[in-house]
């Protein structure tokens, strides 16, 4: 069987609107990933994988980030980069295909949720564990493991208070949640949205981002010879998930969405 052109799969794999969706695609993806993943459906859609294999496959690169920042140095965050990659690789693959081969299931929705919160936090925990210096010559600093994981699971709680709406409004019977209802009621809390929403400070708590920082702050204590910015960094990534879980909390519930 003759593999589909990248022309044939377009159409078929990105329908109209798959890039445009507001809180479902990633900046990467519409920038470069989903033309990268076109030329790996080629090679896939006739075979037998499926898109839950796929999505299994993409948990395991995303969790992978977390011993590959172990690695000393400049090396481990390019491996936790690498491995972050291919977990967005494998996030836009699995459902490129499950549209050409019509295989869809609430599995696989599920799936794919669970891959996103283990990888943001898989990120985010390694970034702690980096900066904790497990295999340095001197004293473990674990406050540095414990910012990590704390940033970790503010990450996965802003990804659950999203998710939680949806289960409250099904709990009550009522019809999932339209992108009008997440406009903000209060004048005053819409502004501070939208100007949080233009500074994009949140997005750094999610893996993508975080991978991509860490390899930046590697980079520069590296040529310091010391963690000084890894564990800046760990800090402010804290710092920002603690408060943007909050501001979250605070944006649902001062929205339409559970009304």
């Amino acid at each position: 069987m003759s593999r589909p052109s990248v022309a044939e799969l377009r159409p078929v794999v990105h329908p109209a609107g798959v890039k445009d969706r507001r809180s479902g695609e990633h900046w990467a993806g519409r920038l470069y990933m989903r033309e990268v993943s076109l030329r790996i459906d080629r090679y896939l859609v006739n075979t037998r994988i499926t898109p839950n294999q796929l999505t299994y496959l993409m948990t395991v690169c995303g969790v992978l980030a977390a011993p590959a920042l172990l690695v000393p140095g400049i090396w481990g965050a390019v491996l936790g980069v690498v491995a972050v990659q291919l977990y967005l690789l494998l996030d836009c693959v699995d459902g490129e295909i499950a549209r050409w081969k019509k295989q869809y299931s609430l599995g696989g929705v599920y799936l794919d949720r669970v891959g996103a919160y283990l990888t943001d936090a898989a990120v985010l925990v390694g970034l702690g564990l980096r900066a904790a210096d497990l295999w340095g010559t001197g004293r473990i600093d674990w406050l540095w493991a414990f910012l990590g994981t704390l940033a970790a699971l503010g990450a996965i709680l802003i990804k659950a208070e999203t998710d939680l709406v949806g289960v409250a409004r099904h709990q009550a019977g009522m019809e999932p949640v339209k992108e009008a209802a997440s406009e903000i009621r209060s004048s005053g809390m819409a502004l501070a949205r939208r100007a949080a929403g233009a500074l994009k400070f949140h997005r750094l708590i999610l893996g993508i981002e975080a991978s991509l920082l860490i390899l930046v702050l590697a980079i520069v204590d590296q040529a310091r010879g010391d963690l000084f910015f890894t564990r800046l960094g760990t800090a402010v990534l804290a710092g920002i998930a603690l408060l943007q879980t909050l501001l979250h909390l605070v944006s649902v519930l001062a929205s339409s969405r559970l009304k």
